[in-house]
């Protein structure tokens, strides 16, 4: 997979600072800041809130990449690779939840 790249390119960069990466809490507490930006953006494409003009407008896909950036910290800190996680969790799909969901009708 090519998660691997991605925790490796972070990793590169964040070499370059002491610490190279925060606490794990705090780790999380950036992704939840993260997680709002996201949802803010979509709320003013997608739903009723709309922004303010002195509002900045975000592109989606930067606030997205923000997020993966920020959960390869999380896992560089504590030595996870996500490649592994992930093919864990598509196995556990394939398996558990293999019915559990109508399928398209070109499937």
């Amino acid at each position: 997979m090519y998660l691997r790249k991605i925790q490796d390119d972070v990793d590169k960069w964040t070499s370059q600072f002491d610490p190279q990466y925060w606490k794990p809490h705090e780790i999380l507490a950036r992704f939840v800041e993260e997680t709002g930006e996201l949802a803010r953006e979509i709320n003013n494409v997608y739903g009723p809130k709309k922004k303010k003009s002195s509002e900045e407008t975000r592109e989606l896909g930067g606030e997205i990449a923000d997020l993966l950036f920020t959960i390869c910290c999380l896992a560089n800190s504590l030595g996870i690779s996500l490649d592994e996680c992930w093919g864990q969790m598509m196995d556990k799909l394939r398996s558990r939840d293999n019915n559990r969901f109508e399928r398209a009708r070109d499937s």
